[in-house]
């Protein structure tokens, strides 16, 4: 039975299959037969690698390899990956007959009878050190070149008629755009761009480039016969007869999609990665400033609290000194929010009045806004307690309003809004509940439809380089997440935007505890105390002196671990010792340590400004936050004497 004239061999195709090889000059393209030895030998070889065909017929092809890679035995490894794994490709410094060195990637594919006889390889090997358009020319036999092009698969190599018509096809060409032979051959290659392509008439200006240079080199987006798309790098050559006249085209596709993917990844992780760094070494700055500004703020406090006690009352000088103490309470508020921006802690969760927290932070955050913008509230007045963590909440409610700012450059107003919201759990992912339904709406300029979708991705900022970190609205989430709720983010372009967090609703029955005024314990020690207070910081410890003191307590200081380590051994009437953390060459926690092996008894107090200790701290030890009051530095003391007796 004769097979279909479109599959006939016919001289035309012969001569089409030479010069497709021929035209190739980007590429060495030859034969090996099964040990290695080198059975044909095209143009692009010569021009690559120097030899003529004579000269390198019948040889082995390692001598094309350098001194080292012999030695190791890479020409041997390349044929057996090739013939255990179906295929070989890698990159590697390969030498010319005149000795010199180019860098070239390189597929090895095998070649096989019907049978499944090994008859030798075909080769593809690139030169990456230079890309000069020249033509190839390749002599061997038409069953040479059809084996050649059909045992490359990581290639479409395949001819184009003068008018842009599919003449062949190979095995790579079938692999990447879907199309079998008898499919595409006589088809128009423009079928394999996309539509938008088309309508701009790319597929014409591709042939007219190779038309006029003699050669189109390009990346772009194609599509395969299932409709799907591939990033691919196209190379065209004109095909010419010897009087010069153009007889068709040889094209050579290949699929990048995956390489520039991981590109775009590598790219993407390295950004993320330096964001994360950047924010570690913003966290970690902003708890050593708080930390320290703690001290000084401590000594403030402390002083004014002690000047308060001593001062006669005149009303000239009582409301300058209530002043100074609420500008160093102030202060201290802002420390534990810088530290609440640069710690990860655990959250702490109880029942929170959302109309309570709010108007908690009303002040601050107006202050913060400016006075181009106005805030405006609307919460239950009852029944409007969540569960959750207060100070993240706050946190997350000066994001979001800091956030809103940013998007109204003009001006505008801000909502605060609660009400309660049931649910069934169907359609919301919310288990089934009463929630209560906190939001902030913005008056600004919104978000489309793509920037929404990626608005609470990490690290994905809208402010432009330098004004955002992009963890804002991810951090929100988080935190309504870790609560059991959820967070809905909705934004028109030009129409504002509205956050809302979905918190679970507390027990009705249950009521946050309020703040009560810090008042003289009852049960605070009934006799005066030797105390030992440590601290690095002289103004901070002449200020816990003082209040130790003023309580009928005798003080002993020191400077440092070894020192108050020094005075233990040599003083055995210390009833208790109140040290700070952060102190050079021996930790408050580290000296707690070498107290409770050397007297176990005794009771130790830890002082710190940081609201979480760093690495190494001892969490499991009695804390006073500073700055301190004296009213907090006799509670703890009560505390650890009355757990000590």
């Amino acid at each position: 039975m004769s097979m279909p004239q479109s599959y006939e061999v016919t001289l035309l195709d012969e001569e089409r299959y030479r010069l497709l090889v021929d035209s190739i000059t980007d590429y060495a393209i030859y034969m090996l037969d099964p040990d290695g030895r080198i059975a044909s030998w095209n143009a692009g070889a010569q021009r690559f690698k120097g030899y003529e065909a004579w000269e390198i017929l019948g040889q082995h092809f390692s001598s094309f390899y350098t001194d080292e890679d012999r030695a190791a035995g890479l020409p041997e490894r390349v044929l057996r990956g090739a013939l255990t794994e179906g295929r070989f490709e890698n990159e590697g410094w390969r030498v010319r007959k005149d000795g010199s060195r180019f860098w070239a990637h390189v597929v090895v594919d095998p070649i096989r009878d019907q049978s499944g006889n090994l008859l030798g390889y075909a080769k593809v090997t690139r030169d990456l050190t230079e890309r000069k358009t020249a033509e190839a020319e390749l002599k061997r036999s038409h069953e040479q070149f059809q084996l050649l092009v059909q045992g490359v698969t990581d290639y479409a190599l395949y001819m184009l008629d003068p008018d842009g018509h599919v003449s062949n096809w190979n095995a790579g060409a079938e692999r990447i755009k879907g199309y079998l032979a008898d499919e595409i051959v006589g088809k128009h290659f423009s079928q394999f761009y996309t539509d938008e392509d088309r309508e701009k008439g790319e597929p014409a200006k591709t042939l007219a480039t190779a038309r006029r240079d003699g050669r189109f080199e390009k990346e772009g987006w194609r599509q395969r016969k299932d409709g799907t798309r591939f990033l691919a790098h196209v190379i065209v050559d004109a095909i010419r007869n010897d009087q010069g006249e153009i007889i068709g085209f040889a094209k050579i596709t290949r699929d990048i999609t995956e390489k520039v993917q991981a590109q775009k990844a590598l790219a993407q992780a390295r950004e993320e990665l330096f964001q994360s760094q950047k924010m570690e070494a913003i966290g970690q700055l902003t708890g050593g400033i708080a930390h320290d500004f703690n001290n000084l703020l401590m000594a403030i406090l402390g002083s004014l609290e002690m000047l308060k006690k001593r001062m006669p009352d005149d009303p000239a000088l009582t409301p300058l000194l209530e002043n100074a103490i609420q500008g160093g309470e102030r202060g201290a508020a802002l420390t534990q929010r810088m530290l609440a921006f640069s710690r990860r802690q655990e959250l702490n969760m109880k029942p929170v009045d959302l109309g309570a927290l709010v108007n908690g932070v009303m002040d601050f955050l107006q202050r913060s806004l400016g006075s181009a913008v106005r805030i405006e509230t609307s919460i239950p007045v009852s029944n409007a307690v969540v569960v959750t963590d207060a100070v993240q909440l706050e946190t997350a409610l000066l994001n979001l309003a800091v956030n809103a700012r940013d998007a109204m450059p003009s001006g505008g107003t801000i909502t605060i809004a609660a009400e309660e919201y049931l649910t069934d759990g169907t359609g919301d992912r919310l288990k089934p509940g009463r929630y209560m339904r906190l939001w902030v709406t913005d008056t600004g300029e919104g978000m489309d439809a793509e920037t929404l979708e990626q608005a609470t991705t990490p690290f994905f900022t809208t402010k432009g380089v330098g004004k955002g970190t992009g963890l804002g609205l991810s951090m929100v989430q988080g935190l309504t997440e870790q609560s059991g709720g959820k967070l809905r983010v909705e934004s028109v372009k030009g129409k504002g935007t509205s956050v809302s967090l979905f918190l679970p609703s507390a027990d009705s029955d249950v009521v946050p505890e309020a703040e009560e005024p810090a008042a003289m314990p009852a049960n605070g020690p009934s006799k005066p105390l030797t105390v030992l207070a440590v601290d690095d910081d002289a103004l901070v410890l002449m200020n816990t002196t003082m209040m130790l003191e003023d309580l009928g307590h005798t003080v002993i200081e020191a400077y440092s671990g070894p020192e108050a380590l020094d005075m233990l051994k040599s003083n055995d009437q210390i009833d208790l010792v109140i040290t700070d953390h952060s102190m050079p060459r021996m930790t408050g926690s580290e000296l707690a340590n070498q107290i409770r092996s050397q007297w176990p008894q005794l009771p130790v107090v830890l002082a710190t400004g940081y609201a979480e200790l760093p690495s190494g701290g001892d969490n499991r030890l009695p804390r006073l936050p500073k700055p301190f009051s004296q009213n907090q530095l006799q509670e703890v003391m009560a505390s650890v004497l009355g757990a000590a007796g």
